[in-house]
């Protein structure tokens, strides 16, 4: 018996193994733990990779965001919908992408107040705390300031790609299901290290990969260029005070 048992364990995990990634993640979505567990370890490599890349250095297993990123992978597993036209792959790197930017953005704010926190006075912070009003206001100084560069920064970005925000005003996709298709192509676009590398380098979408990739037509591509780069750029990472104001849309 026990023989038998190994026996169907081993080709069991041997089966799952030769699997493709969406076959594996249909299995997980009816309820097969152990195959989720399997893929989760797999793909940390991947995690990492993902995490890394949004922080900009090396992630260690022991960081806070590599457990943001594998939670976040799980929930893409279970949330994926072959459907909508991109990969398990990219769709995991969106939705890992977006809850490291949410936590980086949160943690910076709890940094800065920590200082402020009702209760945790002692003869260090009394100085501080009484000054709370003047520093609330100095950060939020700070936050204006910042918040300029990086509008800055990003007109200048855009100026690479010949595009200007009154451009983009006026190329927006006024239907809401055209603007969704063209907020998700930019997620991929920015989330797909050849396709971003190519816009990068060439200061143009990598459309005929892309038409490959997403149940939208060449010409509706062609039409929301302009948008579609705009948005990939400022999904790249570095513009996180823009993010949080339209992350709400993505």
């Amino acid at each position: 018996m026990k023989r038998l048992l190994s026996f169907l364990l081993f080709g069991l995990y041997h089966f799952s193994s030769k699997l493709s990634l969406e076959e594996k993640v249909a299995q997980i979505q009816k309820g097969n733990t152990q195959l989720l567990s399997e893929v989760l370890e797999d793909y940390k490599p991947f995690v990492k990779k993902a995490a890394s890349k949004i922080c900009h250095r090396y992630i260690y297993d022991s960081d806070d965001e590599f457990s943001i990123a594998l939670i976040a992978f799980n929930d893409a597993l279970m949330k994926y919908q072959p459907k909508k036209g991109a990969s398990v792959i990219s769709f995991s790197e969106i939705v890992i992408k977006r809850r490291i930017i949410d936590y980086m953005r949160t943690h910076q704010k709890e940094k800065r107040e920590l200082l402020f926190e009702p209760g945790a006075e002692s003869s260090e912070t009394a100085g501080y705390l009484e000054n709370d009003q003047s520093m609330k206001q100095y950060q939020d100084e700070q936050d204006s300031v910042l918040r300029k560069e990086e509008i800055n920064r990003y007109s200048s970005e855009l100026s690479e790609y010949g595009l200007t925000f009154g451009e983009l005003a006026g190329s927006s996709p006024k239907h809401q299901d055209a603007r969704k298709n063209a907020i998700f192509i930019a997620q991929l676009v920015s989330t797909n290290d050849e396709w971003f590398s190519e816009l990068k380098s060439k200061k143009r979408l990598p459309i005929k990969k892309i038409e490959k990739e997403v149940e939208v037509s060449r010409k509706t591509i062609e039409r929301n260029r302009k948008y579609i780069i705009a948005v990939a750029v400022l999904l790249s990472g570095g513009y996180p005070y823009l993010y949080e104001y339209v992350k709400e849309h993505l």
